[in-house]
């Protein structure tokens, strides 16, 4: 059975080359990404995509940390999205048998120009969807500013794929300047990505474009395992809190805020833990599950964690059909993408 790879992360090697002259030794993240050869080299990355062609893999291409807009401003953050984009048309267009598909990086510190990139991105240059950040440079995305943004992608009816981002520069206690032990990472990422989440929800964003699709990360983050706190929980907004008027937010609201959980799409890469995937499949079923790997930020930097997410997979008691959604069919309908 197929498998299409809707969230992986690749450079196209002039977007490497642009990002390593822009940013230089940009620190975190970025001391990761330079060292893993299948993120830029492309005989590396198609070592690692034949180990798995008995499974008809194939990839959804999209960019790695960080994010466009902790490199550069202006001018220069537009001209490193559309070399990015150009650099994943390309691909595609080239390998056509590997990469099925792409979603667009936008300098998201300008959201009129990434309004229109996305725009150009979407009709020129072919692309199946954005990727965007869980914040930008610290802002929320549910911030007026970056509506455009969504306004773009509901109107082309191109998906959203969320990826977190947080660095060490946010502590986990007010005493400290700086998160230890790598914890904005591990613990930090999931929050990010709920508490994102949380905004589109209660902000409405679902409301005003009730077209829009977003593919969360690393299967909704925190929150199917949280589901009882999302569900009755937030049921009693505003119970908690007495200096502003939150039960207001809910009446708002034309559903329950667990039901707009719900209509968040999410991935299956849980770097292999079949727990999560069990609790993920739980909370959004398998109409709103995509197959992919977050290959190759794994130990083997590559195959790992496409071969521990396909066993996981494989290992479920699933109906055909609900395993051909997970497997590739959710992603062919929201990217797009020729059939298998």
């Amino acid at each position: 059975m197929r498998y299409v790879d809707a969230f992986n992360h690749f450079f196209p090697k002039r977007y490497f080359e642009k990002m390593l002259e822009v940013a230089g030794d940009h620190k975190d993240i970025g001391k990761r990404v330079r060292g893993v050869p299948c993120l830029h080299d492309l005989d590396v990355r198609f070592q690692v995509m034949d180990q798995f062609k008995k499974h008809d893999y194939v990839q959804v291409l999209s960019l790695p940390s960080p994010p466009i807009e902790l490199m550069a401003d202006g001018a220069t953050a537009l001209e490193m999205s559309r070399i990015g984009t150009d650099g994943m048309a390309e691909l595609v267009a080239r390998h056509p048998d590997r990469f099925v598909g792409y979603v667009s990086t936008l300098p998201m510190n300008d959201p009129d120009a990434a309004a229109r990139e996305a725009e150009r991105a979407f009709t020129e240059a072919g692309a199946n969807g954005l990727q965007l950040y869980t914040n930008v440079r610290g802002k929320p995305l549910d911030l007026a500013e970056f509506l455009p943004v969504f306004e773009m992608a509901a109107k082309h009816g191109k998906p959203i794929l969320l990826h977190p981002i947080r660095g060490a520069e946010m502590p986990d206690y007010r005493s400290e300047d700086r998160s230890k032990y790598e914890i904005w990472w591990t613990f930090g990422w999931p929050y990010e990505t709920s508490a994102a989440m949380a905004r589109i929800v209660f902000s409405g964003v679902f409301d005003r474009l009730p077209g829009l699709e977003i593919v969360t990360h690393h299967l909704g983050a925190m929150v199917p395992y949280f589901e009882g706190r999302v569900g009755p929980g937030w049921d009693q907004l505003g119970a908690r809190t007495s200096d502003e008027d939150l039960g207001a937010v809910l009446k708002r609201l034309k559903k329950r805020p667990l039901d707009y959980f719900r209509d968040f799409y999410a991935d299956t890469a849980v770097f292999g833990s079949r727990a999560a995937t069990i609790c993920g499949l739980e909370f959004f079923g398998p109409d709103r599950v995509l197959f992919a790997s977050d290959s190759p930020f794994d130990p083997e930097k590559g195959p790992g964690y496409i071969r521990d997410t396909i066993a996981v997979l494989e290992s479920l008691d699933l109906t055909p059909e609900a395993r051909a959604k997970i497997n590739h069919r959710n992603a062919e309908r929201l990217f797009g993408l020729k059939p298998s």
